[in-house]
């Protein structure tokens, strides 16, 4: 990035997908919103504090152990940082089915 904030010609983002854009942002303010630094939220979660800054910029896709680890350390619902994001939001998939889907054209067969 430059001083303007736009990318440098040829940047090629290092992002993990929209998802873990999300979360990361979500980590970010509530930690800022507490004003503890990454270090401070690594020793709090145990978690090493450059893998957080990982996720914080969304280049790695939290664990379901991180995510409760992170909130527990920042005393807020792990619900919080991943309400409202969809299997869509990982990028293409190769299906749009669900279990109801799967279950109904099973049914449907069996006529």
């Amino acid at each position: 990035m430059n001083i303007s904030g736009e990318p440098h010609p040829g940047f090629v983002s290092n992002s993990h997908s929209p998802a873990a854009e999300e979360i990361g942002r979500r980590v970010r303010k509530a930690r800022h919103d507490r004003k503890i630094s990454l270090e401070d939220l690594g020793h709090l979660s145990e978690i090493n504090w450059t893998t957080i800054g990982k996720i914080e910029r969304g280049a790695s896709s939290p664990t379901v152990e991180s995510i409760v680890r992170i909130a527990y350390a920042l005393e807020i619902d792990p619900g919080s940082l991943i309400s409202g994001i969809t299997a869509n939001d990982y990028g293409q998939r190769q299906h749009q089915f669900t279990a109801r889907d799967l279950i109904s054209a099973r049914e449907d067969e069996s006529v």
